[in-house]
């Protein structure tokens, strides 16, 4: 047994390259999370600025907390060993109904990893449901590594509009479905994807994307993470807890992280999809 998972669990997952769902708040906990981004939304213009929406959890205490919550570290760590850094987090929301979607793609295809070892919790604070455009994976997809291209698409909502090459057997595609308060854990090489939102309420999930502290980025570059649990490795800089929501100091140590961080995966500075791209990009 690990500390959350069971050893069936744990197999199933080396397996299909997904487990959903797993409860981490209560139904009460995910509204109240809800509504603090939704205050964060109201005093900017009604939206997160897509930088802003890189690594947000460096700008906010509760997002900090939330990356740090037991119940999604103990089985992390059953996944990936007790030693974990953070190495992004954002925002997935659909605002429906909308044409906008996500092609079928791998996450490791933008987050020059040395080696893609990482796990993705992605945190509901809605219904996610095939109504609102929640995630479709492909279990078993996750055993190697597939070419991508350009889809050509402008309501593709991935920063770079990839999409496997590959032809997808949609059949074999299942849907993520989570209440509010679950997440699922992903791999990054699973192919998924989502459909377009044909709801009337957003659809909001929180992803935090895990790795282990032995993994570093690709040519030895040194980047900017959070260590969240265990050993540091020195692979990565370290990032800081933010004293406040968007206190001075959490600002400046934001600012940095995304620009090294710009620099390291990109060798070049910015912001919009790239910064999306930077926190993992647009996930399902």
């Amino acid at each position: 047994m690990g500390k959350h998972l069971s050893e069936e669990r744990i197999a199933d997952f080396r397996r299909d390259g997904v487990l959903f769902p797993l409860r981490v708040f209560t139904t009460a906990e995910a509204q109240a999370q809800r509504a603090a981004l939704e205050a964060i939304e109201a005093s900017r213009a009604g939206r997160l600025p897509p930088a802003m929406n890189a690594k947000p959890h460096l700008l906010v205490p509760w997002l900090w907390d939330i990356v740090h919550h037991s119940t999604i570290l103990d089985a992390v760590e059953d996944l990936l060993g007790p030693d974990l850094l953070c190495f992004g987090t954002s925002f997935i929301i659909k605002n429906g109904p909308s044409d906008r979607y996500v092609t079928w793609h791998q996450d490791q295809t933008h987050w020059g990893l040395a080696t893609p070892r990482a796990v993705t919790a992605w945190l509901a604070l809605t219904p996610s449901t095939p109504n609102n455009g929640g995630m479709r994976m492909v279990p078993g997809s996750n055993h190697r590594i597939l070419p991508h291209r350009d889809s050509g698409d402008s309501r593709n909502m991935l920063g770079r509009r990839e999409e496997v090459i590959a032809e997808v057997d949609e059949e074999q595609a299942v849907d993520i479905v989570l209440a509010p308060g679950e997440m699922s854990l992903h791999d990054p090489l699973i192919v998924h994807g989502s459909p377009p939102s044909r709801a009337a309420d957003r659809r909001i999930g929180f992803a935090i994307r895990y790795i282990p502290a032995t993994v570093g980025q690709r040519d030895g570059m040194r980047n900017f993470a959070t260590l969240v649990r265990g050993r540091d490795h020195g692979t990565f800089e370290l990032e800081q807890a933010p004293a406040a929501a968007f206190h001075p100091d959490a600002v400046r140590n934001h600012a940095q992280s995304i620009r090294h961080g710009m620099a390291v995966i990109f060798g070049k500075t910015g912001t919009g999809s790239t910064a999306g791209a930077l926190a993992g990009g647009p996930e399902a």
